[in-house]
Formats: C-alpha cells, structure tokens, sequence
C-alpha cells in the first residue's frame, strides 16, 4: 500500500489543499479512520503562519528590542496566505532559473507606432501584453511547460490544453497572480483589458479567490520597478515562471557593425523534475524569436 492511499482524503479535500499550497500527507485528519476535512487543512494551513514551531536556541537567547526601539506589526493577510505556498514551493520543487536577454527593439518600433483608429492618438499598451502573447506561442511548441506533476501519482503530469496566464501584480497589500484565461483566444486589444481588469481588481482586493487557481504559467515582472535577472520563485502547481526585468540599451555586434539595442531580460525558473536545461534554453530560444523581428504578435492585434 502506498503513502497516498494511507491518507483519508476526498479528491475536493486534496485540491482544496494542493491550492493552498499544503501536503495533504502532513495534515492529520479529525474525522473517523483519519479522514482529512477542510476544516482539517484550514487549521494545518493557520498553524503553519501563526509560526507555532520552538523557536531555534539562537533566536530564543535575545529580543530585538534588546538593541534599540521596534515596532510590532502584523503581516499582512495577503502576504501570510503567500508565505505557506511559497514556502512549499520552494522546499518541494527543485528550482533551476535560465538567464537570457531578447531584443525586442522592433517590438517597441512596433508598439510606439501604435494608434487609436478613432482619435488617431497614440495607443498604450503594456510591453507585458505582447510578453503573454509570446509566451503562449512558446507554450504550444513546448508543452512540458504547460504541465504539472500528478500529486496522486508522481510518475505522471498533466498536460494543459487550456492557455491561462498567471500575472504577479504588485499591490499595497502584497503581490497576488491572478489568471487571464484563454489566452490563445485573445488578440492584443483585448489582452490588454484583460490585464487592466484584473490588475484593478487585486489593487480593490475585488478579485475572486477562483481567478488564483488553474494557471498554465505565470509571468512576474519588474520592469516598472528596475533590476535585470532575478531568481523567481515557481508558482506551484505550475512547473515554470518567468520573470522580467527592465528593458535597456545595449551595443550588439550586427553585420560586424556595433549598434544600440533595445533588450529585454529574461530570467525563466522551470522545475527540473519535469524540464532539463537543454530543454528550458530551447524554450527561451522560442520566446525571444517570439519577442524579435519575426513579429508573431503583429498578427493578433
């Protein structure tokens, strides 16, 4: 009999855990032979940010305020549902994270020209908007990254045939990754409202707890903020991430001719239980041919 079918637990307890980011084989259940409730992986989860483990003997021999005034505040909610899920990813996925550059200087030619049909007024949209849309091409030429390992059998993943797009938006109240859903399906325009909508919805805390859950790949981006590479934490059960930084200008030798480049910073976490690195550098491969001067994204607007 193996560790799985030792635990007591209905396939809706077990989601409802794997989405909170718990191990199902760590909670114990209250309910007759052991069976495992929500109730049960609600008060798992909570044990687990109310920080109830001793501390070690270092950090028990002083306080802070040993050594000047503190200030106690509470972690924020938003950040404390976080904490768990990021901490089981981290300590249950083996990270690698692939380093690469994409210029995109065509892609931003492209995007300044953009106009308003009606007003003739320049367009803005968000370089993100054309990252999904490249990023989806990417998914469907390598489908291991739109997968996840099988929590039931570890010897088999799921493969998604569904385009939902996971987008880190930073708020007040701390970072949330809502999903824009049906990618594929979308052009430009209205990914682009798509983005809006949900971004304003985290901003509101208005966003549905359903719109966290079912993604295929998320993307987390500093470009607004400043810094190149990063190391992304995967947003499990996805098995990928890519992060982006922000855009600069840099010298490339072209046609033995040195010129100013616009180029993107790619910085891709994937789980290597699922994705090797010969593999992830073709991925990346893909979605900087995607970002260049081959203009896939030209065709969805």
């Amino acid at each position: 009999m193996t560790e799985d079918t030792k635990t007591f637990a209905t396939p809706k307890v077990r989601k409802f855990a794997r989405e909170l980011g718990a191990n199902i084989k760590q909670i114990k259940g209250t309910e007759r032979k052991g069976r495992i409730t929500q109730d049960d992986v609600k008060n798992f989860v909570n044990n687990q940010l109310s920080g109830s483990k001793q501390p070690n003997k270092f950090e028990s021999e002083f306080n802070h305020s040993d050594f000047g005034e503190v200030e106690i505040k509470e972690i924020p909610r938003v950040k404390k549902i976080a904490a768990t899920h990021l901490t089981n990813s981290w300590q249950n996925i083996p990270h690698v994270t692939h380093h690469d550059e994409a210029d995109i200087t065509e892609l931003e030619e492209f995007r300044a020209s953009l106009t308003d049909i009606n007003t003739g007024e320049r367009k803005k949209m968000s370089p993100l908007v054309f990252i999904i849309k490249s990023l989806v091409a990417a998914l469907r030429k390598y489908p291991n990254f739109n997968s996840s390992i099988d929590e039931i059998d570890k010897g088999k993943m799921t493969l998604k045939n569904y385009f939902h797009i996971g987008i880190a938006v930073d708020t007040e109240h701390g970072l949330m990754v809502p999903k824009i859903r049906n990618v594929n399906e979308k052009n430009l325009n209205q990914l682009s409202e798509d983005l809006k909508k949900v971004s304003e919805k985290c901003r509101k805390l208005k966003i549905e707890k359903k719109e966290f859950f079912g993604g295929s790949m998320t993307i987390t981006s500093l470009g607004g903020i400043g810094g190149s590479f990063f190391t992304p934490i995967i947003n499990y059960p996805e098995v990928a991430i890519l992060g982006v930084g922000r855009t600069y200008q840099k010298q490339v030798l072209v046609n033995n001719e040195f010129r100013s480049r616009t180029v993107l910073p790619l910085s891709l976490s994937y789980d290597h239980r699922i994705i090797d690195g010969a593999e992830a550098a073709r991925f990346c491969n893909e979605l900087k041919e995607n970002l260049g001067k081959n203009f896939a994204y030209k065709l969805a607007i």
